[in-house]
């Protein structure tokens, strides 16, 4: 999965970027779930990026809920 750059992030609009967000946790929680049981191999540092790209999503989200 391609990470998203911080410029394409924020051209989103709220609910793209809720959609985004929703799909990012769910991957993560497979991938976490994997690792649990054992069986990840080729993602296994993947997951400290998964969990910046959710925090510059929430950043974002935050951002505009104080500008508006």
């Amino acid at each position: 999965m391609a990470r998203p750059k911080l410029k394409t992030l924020r051209e989103m609009n709220d609910t793209d970027l809720g959609q985004k967000l929703s799909d990012m946790k769910a991957d993560l929680a497979k991938v976490r779930s994997e690792q649990a049981k054992g069986t990840l191999k080729k993602h296994s540092g993947d997951i400290r990026y998964m969990r910046r790209d959710i925090a510059r999503i929430l950043t974002i989200l935050n951002e505009r809920k104080v500008m508006a």
